[in-house]
């Protein structure tokens, strides 16, 4: 029997059914596969559409979204259907993504100034990004987590102690990648004029020095002003409101922090500056040019398309118009009309009026 299974390549339960039908039937048995039960029929379109509108609707009881177990009970198919379909067309209710939209009135002119000094920088000049990160807590665990080992992650306790905090401010120079960074106890415009001066001391006299800001108040203190007409050298350029993303400092803390502070464990706030200080130092001995890729045109175009779903998921909203909307004196009955409404305003009609009873 098993040299059997080895030839056909099969197992050998399977050998053991064709002796059994070879038995009951000979060979007829073995020359055509024995009937059996059907299997459960596929879902109808009728059904697909229903998951895929509901989907995009809201769900009832007071939730905030739907999960595949109420889905699955509201159309009356199974947990693994619903996902089936929602993997197909590419919809995760369970997944939100945030966003903020800038309303500064200035917004275009913000981004074609500071963009362009990323992808095109003036020639004799310096281009800096600068920020402060505030409030580090120069944080140390309950007691000493255990290192990684194979089969496990290293730990960390829950609770801890908190040391006081630090402020860091940081300015990355575009052109090499380096930084130019100072812990101080608070971020006030005092600390940041004391910045700028260090700053200045660390670019080379003669050039000039183009310094992308947000727009934290200390940046636009009546005293940072002075000090930018004592210096002429400096020209702030500053980033659009809710646009921290156009500022390329902000990647250097997401570094320090994922890299170095956030896992650290530090007995005091000097302990922590010291740490931030030898990172700094190491990150610009081997650190690269600054590069940004995407031009202020590709921004404005991706900003719009913000709150727009995927090109599938339109298209076969409109399908579903085509096939369910055909009757019914209070429904969309034109594809014009249809065509008017935003795509997630499409879904929630075919939830609303084709599906009423779930």
């Amino acid at each position: 029997m098993l040299e059997v299974a080895r030839r056909a390549g099969v197992s050998r339960p399977a050998v053991w059914r064709w002796r059994q039908r070879y038995g009951e039937e000979g060979v007829e048995g073995l020359l055509r596969d024995k009937t059996r039960k059907p299997g459960r029929a596929p879902l109808s379109a009728e059904v697909v559409a229903k998951v895929l509108a509901l989907t995009c609707s809201q769900p009832p009881d007071e939730a905030s979204h739907w999960t595949g177990r109420t889905m699955a009970k509201a159309v009356g198919v199974s947990l693994r259907a619903v996902q089936r379909l929602w993997d197909a067309h590419r919809l995760q209710p369970h997944r939100l993504r945030t966003f903020k939209r800038s309303n500064d009135p200035q917004f275009a002119e913000k981004v074609e100034d500071v963009v362009g000094l990323y992808m095109d920088p003036p020639m004799h000049a310096v281009v800096v990004s600068i920020d402060e990160k505030s409030q580090i807590q120069a944080l140390d665990g309950a007691q000493p987590g255990l290192p990684i080992k194979p089969g496990k992650c290293g730990t960390m306790t829950h609770d801890y102690k908190r040391n006081g905090t630090t402020t860091l401010f940081a300015a990355l120079n575009i052109l090499d990648g380096t930084v130019v960074g100072r812990c101080m106890p608070k971020h006030r415009h005092q600390e940041f004029i004391r910045f700028l001066n260090a700053v200045e001391r660390a670019v080379p006299a003669g050039k000039l020095i183009d310094a992308i800001v947000d727009n934290y108040a200390a940046h636009k203190h009546p005293n940072v002003i002075k000090w930018l007409a004592r210096h002429p050298r400096w020209t702030f350029h500053f980033t659009p409101t809710s646009a921290s993303w156009l500022n390329a400092v902000e990647g250097f803390f997401s570094t320090i922090t994922r890299r170095k502070i956030r896992r650290g464990v530090f007995k005091s706030v000097a302990d922590l500056q010291d740490a931030i200080g030898r990172y700094i130092h190491a990150h610009n001995k081997a650190s690269r040019p600054f590069v940004w890729t995407t031009s202020a045109p590709a921004i404005f175009e991706k900003l719009a398309q913000i709150h727009e779903p995927s090109e599938r998921v339109r298209a076969l909203a409109l399908r579903l118009f085509q096939k369910v909307h055909r009757d019914g004196s209070r429904r969309l009955t034109t594809l014009r009309d249809w065509s008017g409404l935003s795509a997630s305003k499409r879904c929630a009609t075919l939830a609303r009026e084709s599906f009423d009873g779930v």
